[in-house]
């Protein structure tokens, strides 16, 4: 065991021990996103002694993440969040091993990222992306642990574990609008507390002891003190298999013709100069990076349905308008060429 002394207070409690930490230094736990949350749990995570630590995150730090996300400091503004959390977490305790993934969890990539760790943790903000997690935990078979937050308030559960109840046994659907921190606001003090449970959730699970919250909804208002647990049942209609995951997180134009067609655009992020030109009327096209300063021409009464060469591109416009609060785009399955050829 490495560096015992630095653990003996956890190791004191009988529920840990030798035995315990031995379990802690093996186990293998992701975390997907490097923001609030992210930040908050894996400080805990590391100095606990969790063997291999891994990091999902594509994007940067910016100034208004600072005040809520206590691993970057003002001179990594601009850089990738894995690789400033890597660095400040090796210094907390470089007897762990860091894995960092410089992009966001995809439906190309999320089985392959979660099947090499024990548990995840869910720590974004975004809807879409607790789907594609939950998903991708069942076709696996890893736990994870999630949290939601909304201005004062939080929400913590266990899904998938122990063949318990999946995040879409307690939301079926998606909803149809949320509001993100960005518009809503929340207090650091808020995320630090919900992360901190999630990475006590996580030690629940690697020592397995105690109450695990599968099944269970634990709904905290850190404004009037108030705390609510609701539970809820393994839904054993549900079925997701490789094929239902494919489909639940491409969109392919096939399926949507006529929706495409009046109720939304689509947007191609490739540059002017790129062929084959795609020459459709509800085509708009703005460079991916043109984005950011383009949201404005965007249109907020339809769908949003974005294509490139690759998808490369396309993925990481989506995740710009997600950022912005644009919740109505979507990745085309189809890339360019692909969709100049149905249209010939």
């Amino acid at each position: 065991m490495k560096q015992e002394n630095r653990y003996v207070r956890q190791m004191v409690l009988p529920q840990v021990g030798n035995k315990g930490q031995d379990k802690i230094q093996n186990a293998r736990v992701l975390v997907v996103g490097c923001g609030g949350l992210g930040c908050a749990a894996l400080p805990y995570l590391a100095t606990a002694g969790i063997g291999t630590i891994g990091l999902v995150d594509g994007d940067t730090v910016s100034e208004t993440n600072l005040h809520r996300q206590i691993l970057y400091t003002q001179q990594n503004v601009g850089s990738l969040k894995v690789t400033c959390a890597a660095e400040k977490l090796k210094a907390l305790n470089p007897d762990i091993e860091i894995k960092i993934f410089q992009e966001y969890l995809t439906v190309e990539n999320a089985v392959e990222i979660i099947e090499n760790f024990d548990i995840v943790i869910d720590a974004t903000d975004r809807i879409p992306a607790r789907y594609l997690i939950n998903d991708a935990c069942v076709l696996t078979g890893k736990p994870f642990v999630h949290a939601a937050l909304y201005r004062f308030q939080s929400q913590i559960s266990v899904f998938n574990y122990k063949n318990g109840p999946t995040y879409r046994c307690l939301y079926p659907t998606s909803p149809t609008s949320t509001q993100s921190c960005d518009t809503a606001g929340i207090l650091g003090t808020t995320v630090a507390i919900a992360g901190g449970l999630q990475a006590n959730e996580v030690l629940k699970i690697i020592l397995e002891t105690g109450e695990v919250l599968s099944g269970q909804l634990l709904v905290n208002d850190f404004l009037n003190n108030q705390q609510s647990i609701f539970k809820f049942s393994r839904n054993e209609q549900l079925n997701i298999t490789p094929d239902f995951f494919k489909k639940e997180h491409s969109i392919s134009i096939k399926s949507y013709p006529s929706e495409i067609a009046e109720n939304s655009v689509l947007l191609d992020v490739r540059s002017a100069t790129e062929m084959p030109k795609i020459e459709l009327l509800q085509v708009l096209q703005i460079p991916l990076n043109q984005i950011e300063d383009s949201l404005e021409t965007l249109p907020k009464d339809k769908k949003i349905y974005i294509f490139c060469k690759s998808g490369t591109r396309s993925k990481e416009a989506y995740f710009i308008l997600q950022k912005a609060g644009i919740t109505n785009a979507h990745c085309l399955k189809e890339t360019a060429q692909q969709l100049y050829e149905m249209t010939q």
